[in-house]
């Protein structure tokens, strides 16, 4: 990239001096062929010049360098900001910005020049999204919490604009998205030990027995589970090691990282790991029988062609399995709920929880499952109570 730093000293009305840093690129010459040039800052300090001019000639070197004057957003977007970030966040992460910014922002904001988008533009969007949207709500736009997270990846879109040198300001700093409403927690459903053991004890024979056991008795999210490989199982120390997870995007699979982006270890009980054992030499008359035809992979659960197990697919049959019992209908999502319930009423420290279930710490799960506390608080103030008023041990 040719072009160069600049620095503007300009005096103040009180007499001082203010000294602003500037990149200045180079474009290619005009039809005249006269010489032409892009200001980007101002930066405060050399050193945050220096790494503008190098992002600047790494979007140059790469063809995603757009000029600031008349930048519009959806040409940032599409052109720069959306590529960039496929690279950056997981996929599903990277659809629900994409989605986002295709179905609510662009079609209004568009077309309007990134310097055109004022804080008092963003609010009219918000209120827009909140009266109509979509319709997808039967009361009308779009609920509080999607409106505000379609302003987070606005703020982030508008942020890294500033970093290139298209933008001053973020006007997102500036913009009021609505407050999220205080609602009623939907009521988690779950099971009851009993009902557990009668639904793991209808599923078998199923060939999806062992995946729906695993799910049932480590708290394992759906992808964890479809995710995990036979080299982070260890059979022998009844522990695995979860690592990977699948999930659906736009209904294509991904293999990505866990939620929390750490891998955790998660202890087995000696039921779960004679359900692995049996499930593995399953897979293995499978192999057999399918012979060249058996797609090999280290994946745990897999369909009997060894293929993988599409995520939607493992829920439908699981809401088949549920229909069949005759149990009380909760999702498959609720298996990990129920999970953490049965352990909490058992008396199972909260932060063994939360590390079980790959939660970021003990206090997320405690306010999750604040349903379960009430009763194990008054089988609690009973024991306190007949500690204290029970009889004196003779001396």
């Amino acid at each position: 990239m040719q072009g160069h730093i600049h620095k503007r000293v300009r005096a103040t009305k009180d007499g001082r001096q203010t000294t602003t840093w500037y990149v200045v690129v180079d474009l290619t010459r005009g039809p005249d062929g006269r010489r032409r040039q892009k200001w980007h800052g101002g930066f405060r300090t050399r050193k945050e010049a220096e790494v503008a001019r190098a992002r600047l000639a790494n979007e140059m070197h790469s063809g995603l360098y757009i000029e600031p004057s008349k930048v519009a957003l959806h040409e940032w977007v599409e052109s720069s900001w959306l590529p960039t970030m496929r690279s950056q966040v997981k996929p599903s992460t990277w659809d629900s910005y994409m989605r986002n910014l295709r179905l609510h922002v662009l079609p209004v904001l568009g077309s309007r020049t990134l310097r055109q988008i004022t804080p008092l533009v963003l609010n009219g969007l918000y209120a827009d999204l909140m009266a109509a949207g979509k319709q997808t709500r039967a009361g009308g736009g779009l609920a509080p919490k999607t409106v505000r997270y379609v302003h987070a990846t606005l703020h982030k879109v508008l942020a890294d604009a500033v970093d290139s040198g298209l933008l001053q300001t973020n006007p997102a700093d500036r913009a009021r998205p609505p407050k999220p409403r205080v609602s009623r927690q939907r009521e988690m459903r779950v099971w009851d030990a009993v009902q557990l053991a009668e639904f793991l004890a209808q599923v078998e024979g199923h060939p999806l027995q062992a995946a729906f056991h695993m799910a049932a008795m480590t708290g394992m999210r759906r992808g964890e589970g479809l995710g995990l490989r036979w080299h982070d199982v260890d059979l022998g120390a009844g522990r695995i090691a979860i690592r990977h997870t699948l999930v659906s995007v736009a209904y294509e699979v991904h293999d990505s990282t866990p939620k929390t982006h750490q891998a955790r270890v998660v202890d087995l009980d000696p039921g779960t790991v004679e359900q692995l054992r049996a499930h593995l030499i399953r897979q293995a008359r499978e192999r057999d029988d399918w012979g060249p035809g058996y797609e090999e992979s280290d994946l745990v659960f897999r369909r009997e062609d060894g293929s993988l197990i599409h995520p939607d697919s493992f829920t439908q049959a699981f809401d088949a399995q549920v229909r069949r019992s005759g149990l009380p209908r909760i999702r498959l999502h609720d298996l990990r709920h129920t999970h953490a319930t049965i352990a909490l009423r058992a008396g199972i420290p909260v932060k063994v929880i939360s590390e079980r279930l790959g939660h970021e710490n003990p206090a997320f799960t405690l306010k999750q499952y604040a349903h379960v506390l009430p009763g194990m608080q008054a089988e609690a103030a009973a024991l306190i109570a007949a500690l204290v008023t029970g009889p004196t041990p003779q001396s």
